[in-house]
């Protein structure tokens, strides 16, 4: 490579890098917004997936953990995948489950965000969430956006710029960031973290990106005892397994597995210099549903966007590393690509240049 294009690949990578640590995400923060009391009125869009019928029987629970006490949902707007056959077919089941849960039915977003203080979308097409969310951020409620925030890295990159632009706060987590052991790796147990391997189920769905769809979850869990950084990412991938490794700017290294055959689980193993830690078993929903309610009524995220925007390249990245047959990508490139890709929002185009 003659120096003139090294320094033109130097300047790439800077511009790259530093777009993944702001996001171009002009505007206020969300510290300075100030919203009117939280009434706990909470509104679902898309009765598609399980998690709405999870966090409706949590939070409608007359016997209710006390940290969901005033916060009930009360509305919902069933739609939801037009598509995915898997999910549209739960649609009609679980909207009868959360009308027997006291629950309103209505028949648009529009209609939905009248009535309710805040919103778990929920849709499980990821494909559906930036047209979705843009609703909900225009009529400023908080928002949980449910995985996969966004069927691609450019969507995602959007949603989060578009939730600075309207000053609405706005975060998306997996119930995996949660697991048993994690909370006590943030705090230190095994000392600074060194490297770590994650597993999860990564069934695949032809509309989205391999690990959008469900290796999110297990990605998710990396990220979370690895923190943020990956720099390059190497993926294998056969019909029953991916493996997907990344490295760190610090050196780092961390692994995720996929499993499409066999028994499935989740879990992993985090190498530190203080010690070495298994991670425990997957709780349920209920200490994301926490941390949820938590963000209702405080409106802070308790997840950064650049570390979900993180966790997105990094499987954007894993499908460009099998398209080109297992060879490292750097996350600045597949940032580059997605930042290219990214325009205004329909209905934000006077926020969001």
């Amino acid at each position: 490579m003659s120096e003139k294009n090294k320094i033109r690949r130097r300047n790439f990578i800077k511009r790259s890098a530093a777009g993944i640590a702001g996001l171009s995400l002009s505007g206020r923060s969300f510290s300075d917004v100030n919203f009117p009391e939280q009434t706990g009125r909470v509104g679902i869009i898309g009765l598609d997936t399980s998690h709405s019928i999870a966090f409706t029987r949590a939070l409608n629970d007359p016997r209710a953990e006390p940290e969901f006490l005033g916060y009930k949902v009360t509305a919902a707007y069933p739609k939801g995948s037009n598509d995915i056959k898997s999910s549209v077919d739960r649609i009609p089941g679980y909207t009868a489950d959360v009308v027997k849960m006291g629950v309103e039915i209505v028949s648009s977003i529009e209609e939905l965000l009248k009535k309710v203080d805040v919103v778990l979308l929920e849709t499980n097409d990821g494909r559906l969430h930036l047209e979705q969310a843009l609703q909900v951020m225009k009529a400023g409620k908080r928002m949980f956006i449910d995985k996969p925030v966004a069927a691609s890295l450019a969507d995602a990159i959007t949603i989060f710029r578009a939730a600075k632009q309207y000053n609405v706060p706005v975060f998306s987590a997996s119930s995996l960031r949660y697991i048993q052991g994690a909370k006590e790796i943030a705090e230190g147990s095994v000392g600074r973290v060194t490297g770590a391997f994650t597993y999860s189920p990564a069934t695949l769905e032809k509309t989205h990106p391999d690990l959008f769809w469900y290796g999110v979850h297990g990605v998710e869990t990396l990220f979370t005892v690895m923190g943020p950084g990956c720099k390059t990412v190497v993926r294998s991938f056969s019909d029953d397994t991916d493996v997907v490794t990344g490295t760190w700017d610090d050196g780092r290294i961390g692994t995720f597995r996929g499993i499409r055959s066999g028994r499935a689980d989740y879990g992993g193993t985090v190498f530190g210099e203080k010690g070495i830690a298994v991670l425990g078993k997957y709780d349920g929903y209920n200490p994301l549903l926490i941390e949820i309610v938590k963000f209702f009524r405080t409106g802070i995220p308790p997840v950064k966007p650049e570390e979900t925007i993180g966790i997105f390249a990094f499987m954007a990245a894993a499908d460009e590393s099998k398209e080109n047959g297992g060879k490292p990508v750097e996350i600045a490139e597949v940032m580059v690509k997605a930042e290219a890709r990214v325009s205004p929002a329909p209905g934000a185009a006077k926020t969001l240049k």
